[in-house]
């Protein structure tokens, strides 16, 4: 099907006024060059934005820059889940689950309830699994107790009361399902608006800006050369203090500092497939595959999500992608719990992989902990990687409290302890995404257009109460009204308010990350043009 919108129709805007936008990239270069900062976070992943939003939250000078995109590879390549860790009670980790639930409530009530919405699961028993009834439905009981009940109280259903929820679910051989509940969210929606919360509290951030190089004073890591990978303009960070956040990359980076720097980490790889639902899901399905892995089958942004995968990686974390074998695993592993007229081949619309960093040592990725790993180089740089996106502000937090006490203390006293920071600060457009959808619908000014609802929900659960600016672009210009392409809710004046206020550069930071029109297929060549055009009138 062809878009609505040829490159002739695509609306043509000016830049917004400056009051209004972001600084420009050449401004924001400026800005880090000329400036001494307290903190340097380099990596754009979500640890490094919560990093740096609590770091500027304390009052420090914080520059946060990626060689690619916010939340460009593992952080928007997650499983969108902010839970409390089902399997990790078998372990006995009850503190963990406890802790977990308590950021995901967080989360998902005070701090981006706009942005997060529970999520019912159902975990279904079949006859010869590697779990019995009695002993899930005692186990999803005490999760929901760890979770004071918060999302009701885990039980047994039967097989076609769950059939009526999810009706692609396979009864055969169904003895029971376990019922329990987390919730989900768009991953790479949750990390821009994290980093529009560190630029609000002071953070200068620059994406698509590759550190080529670091500075070093007496021996000491003072700051970090860097290149523009859109213009090729190179500009160079000082600072006092620098936090390697690269996720994958972390090791590398540590070998700028220090060639022999032994490895710190290990990587995991998760694939994901992306699939037309062929029929409404009320529900999601947790499927135990062994007595540690669980292949999950979530209801996300109107498709369906399935997967994990998980193995071991040692290749270039840049080269990391779904291979034909990782394709034929998660569908293998959904045929357990679903009907083949929803496995079928021809409704995969995107699959997409992420690389876990895990603590180094043995044993079989799927046992590894979700840890966080810190370490402080020879030259006083200190990396950090690993943990759980549920934990985000619990790691950003975490990390300010070992900055604050590293020997000499770096980054001096004068500035705000991490430990009297407000604990649930919300994230901007903080609002009841119901009650947004509902003014988008109602409240048009005439003669302009009325909203579509479809259009209403996504603008709400996406960005909250900053829908209403995107609205009103829509209302000033009734061309930035229309949809990018038919079949997807999202509207032209997201491209803009993704140009302007959210650091899209390319058509890939607007369509995968800003939009959900890559994972729907349809990124077509079409729309990309379109996108673009609207990008280069910055």
């Amino acid at each position: 099907m062809t878009t609505q919108s040829t490159l002739q129709s695509v609306p043509a805007l000016g830049t917004r006024p400056a009051s209004c936008s972001n600084p420009s990239r050449a401004e924001t270069r400026e800005r880090l060059a000329k400036a001494s900062y307290d903190l340097l976070v380099i990596g754009g992943g979500i640890l490094g934005i919560s990093t740096a939003w609590h770091a500027a939250q304390s009052g420090l000078r914080v520059a946060l820059v990626d060689a690619g995109d916010f939340a460009g590879a593992t952080s928007s390549a997650s499983s969108k889940l902010l839970h409390g860790g089902l399997r990790y009670l078998q372990t006995g980790a009850v503190k963990l689950v406890a802790e977990n639930h308590f950021e995901r409530r967080a989360v998902s009530r005070q701090v981006a309830p706009h942005l997060a919405n529970p999520l019912r699961f159902y975990l279904p028993v079949y006859r010869g699994g590697p779990h019995g009834a009695a002993k899930l439905g005692a186990g999803v009981l005490a999760y929901s107790a760890l979770s004071a009940f918060g999302d009701g109280v885990g039980h047994l259903l039967s097989p076609a009361k769950a059939a009526r929820d999810v009706p692609e679910l396979r009864t055969d051989n169904l003895k029971a399902v376990a019922v329990y509940g987390d919730d989900q969210m768009n991953d790479a929606r949750m990390a821009l608006m994290t980093v529009r919360a560190a630029a609000d509290s002071g953070a200068v951030v620059l994406n698509h800006a590759e550190v080529t190089g670091l500075r070093f004073t007496r021996g000491r890591v003072t700051g970090a050369e860097l290149r523009d990978r859109l213009s090729g303009d190179e500009f160079g960070v000082d600072a006092r203090l620098v936090l390697n956040a690269t996720g994958p990359w972390v090791d590398h980076l540590r070998r700028m500092e220090d060639p022999n720097a032994a490895p710190s980490v290990r990587l995991s790889k998760g694939a994901h497939l992306i699939l037309k639902r062929t029929s409404p899901w009320k529900a999601a399905l947790a499927t135990p595959i062994d007595k540690y892995r669980i292949t999950f089958a979530l209801p996300w942004e109107d498709m369906l999500l399935l997967g994990t995968t998980d193995e071991e990686f040692e290749g270039d974390p840049a080269d990391v992608a779904v291979t034909e074998k990782d394709t034929a695993q998660i569908l293998d592993e959904a045929a357990f719990s679903l009907r083949d007229q929803q496995l079928d081949r021809d409704l995969i619309t995107y699959s997409f992989a992420g690389l876990r960093v895990l603590p180094g040592g043995p044993g079989g990725t799927s046992k590894a902990k979700r840890e966080t790993v810190v370490s402080e180089g020879r030259g006083g740089m200190l990396s950090v990687a690993g943990g759980k996106w549920t934990t985000f502000r619990h790691i950003g937090r975490t990390v300010m409290r070992k900055l604050q006490e590293l020997p000499g203390h770096p980054l001096g006293d004068d500035f705000e302890p991490v430990a009297s920071l407000p604990r649930k600060l919300p994230l901007p457009g903080v609002a009841n995404p119901r009650a947004v959808a509902h003014r988008l619908l109602v409240d048009h000014p005439a003669p302009g257009p009325r909203m579509a609802a479809d259009t209403a929900r996504h603008l709400a659960t996406h960005y909250g109460s900053l829908a209403f600016d995107i609205a009103r672009l829509a209302n000033d210009d009734p061309r930035l009204a229309r949809r990018v392409h038919p079949d997807a809710p999202e509207i032209w004046a997201q491209v803009v308010w993704a140009r302007d206020h959210e650091w899209a550069e390319t058509a890939d930071d607007v369509l995968r990350r800003r939009t959900t029109l890559t994972i729907r297929g349809l990124a077509t060549d079409e729309v990309r043009a379109g996108v673009q055009e609207l990008l280069d009138e910055k």
